[in-house]
């Protein structure tokens, strides 16, 4: 039996290299995330607390690192982070504005409004990136840390104002473990915010104590989560394509599978016939190049010869640079007239059956990514079934999207900007949320109007 000369990680698949060729070595398909322990569906990590630096935090995670790990298998896939990306261009539209809400005639509207002191509070601080980095962290993870920080003026009796807002990486802080009342957020009372992808080894933990919006000025700085509830879950959300992470690796891997696969080749893919008398032929030379040596010593030799000899062939017939070599080879015959020759016999490895079949689950795995991620696949630039969406597609998916998920996340994105607006400007009842134009069909355009039309005749 040969023995393994290496193991190489390719994906969640490993590909052995041994003597006698490349195998790829897998687990089952369905097996849930064995590679990331923290994501296993039976176990409860909010049941038990994490020590860390002698505070009970709960565990965002089995090992409160999910975070770091959506992250990371976020990063290798190449769909994912496009339709999220889309998603948060959607729902931004043509960006943040104040407006006030209106009751006419039994419907609900907004009037979008300017104000100069809100406008120039909010400009005083970088509102529009506390607006992006809330909305990437709200469609990655489904909750939003906030950090609140008031004026001085409450300290010598006047009155108080919410400076500014920002956002803290969900990566850098945790819920601190509510020691009295019921297990769920609302009995949290201190967010600790550290380096914890790093055990805050190098940073330690900083604690903030849990805002209140009905007392917005009671603390010099402090921290929010905003979150949607997740059925189930006492403390933290769980993003929507929770359930679809095995599928977003599972695509993440194929490439890789591949590209190995055309560098080096999964199985044997030549069986090499060579010679007896060919190498009868170089044993003696051997001996006579190396009389004073033992048997051991010469086979040693010849083994060496041979390891040399297979190596220039491998380097010829494998390796996608490789393509179109070939090797010579000089046939000749022995003392007793029997032909010795050379032979190269490629093995049919279905490598067809393998790329198809591949491809195949890679197929399955966009469709899966792209129905957990909560986008119509004409709004993802998915093509089905070997045809993009059509035009009319894409505008009912595009109506259907807006009036149905916008709402929620704006929000909560929202939440903390608006809770400060009402703080510092009470009686103003104005809100900020985002801006969206009406799409209309093509046919409803004035001509004049039309993308087509303009561009035939410019300006």
């Amino acid at each position: 039996m040969s023995e393994t000369q290496s193991i190489r990680k390719v994906g969640k698949s490993r590909v052995a290299t041994t003597d006698a060729g490349a195998f790829v070595m897998g687990n089952n398909p369905f097996a849930y995330f064995d590679e990331y322990a923290g994501l296993s569906r039976t176990v409860d990590w909010e049941a038990d607390p994490a020590l860390i630096g002698g505070v009970k935090l709960v565990p965002h995670g089995l090992n409160n690192d999910l975070p770091v790990i959506i992250r990371d298998i976020m990063d290798k896939n190449n769909l994912a982070p496009g339709i999220l990306e889309r998603e948060m261009g959607l729902l931004y539209g043509d960006g943040p504005q104040l407006y006030q809400v209106k009751y006419e005639g039994g419907k609900v509207s907004r009037e979008y409004v300017e104000d100069g002191p809100v406008q120039a509070w909010l400009d005083s601080w970088d509102y529009k990136r506390y607006i992006d980095m809330a909305m990437v962290e709200y469609k990655y993870m489904k909750g939003v840390y906030v950090k609140r920080v008031r004026n001085r003026a409450p300290r010598i009796g006047g009155p108080g104002m919410i400076k500014y807002l920002e956002v803290v990486p969900g990566t850098d802080a945790r819920l601190e473990w509510p020691e009295q009342g019921p297990k769920r957020l609302e009995s949290v009372k201190r967010i600790w915010v550290g380096d914890f992808q790093n055990h805050c080894l190098h940073t330690g933990m900083i604690g903030y104590p849990v805002h209140d919006p009905w007392n917005p000025f009671k603390h010099g700085i402090s921290i929010a989560y905003h979150n949607k509830y997740s059925f189930g879950r006492n403390f933290y959300s769980v993003p929507s394509y929770y359930g679809s992470l095995n599928w977003i690796m599972r695509s993440s891997d194929i490439p890789e599978v591949l590209k190995y696969l055309s560098e080096n080749g999964i199985t044997s893919a030549y069986h090499i016939h060579s010679p007896a008398g060919y190498w009868e032929a170089k044993e003696e030379k051997i001996e006579k190049m190396h009389p004073g040596e033992t048997e051991a010593q010469r086979d040693k030799r010849l083994e060496e010869l041979k390891d040399k000899t297979f190596q220039k062939m491998a380097q010829v017939l494998t390796g996608k640079r490789n393509a179109g070599k070939f090797i010579e080879t000089v046939d000749f015959y022995d003392e007793d007239g029997n032909k010795n020759e050379w032979k190269v016999e490629a093995i049919d490895q279905k490598i067809k059956d393998f790329v198809e079949s591949q491809v195949k689950i890679g197929e399955k795995a966009d469709s899966a990514t792209t129905s957990g991620m909560g986008l119509h696949p004409s709004l993802s630039n998915i093509i089905v079934n070997g045809q993009l969406s059509s035009g009319s597609q894409m505008l009912y998916a595009l109506k259907l999207y807006m009036a149905s998920d916008t709402t929620l996340p704006e929000e909560v994105i929202f939440e903390p900007i608006n809770q400060a607006i009402a703080a510092n400007f009470p009686g103003r009842k104005l809100r900020m949320g985002f801006y969206h134009h009406s799409v209309m069909k093509e046919e409803d355009v004035v001509p004049n109007e039309r993308l087509v039309n303009n561009a035939e005749n410019p300006a």
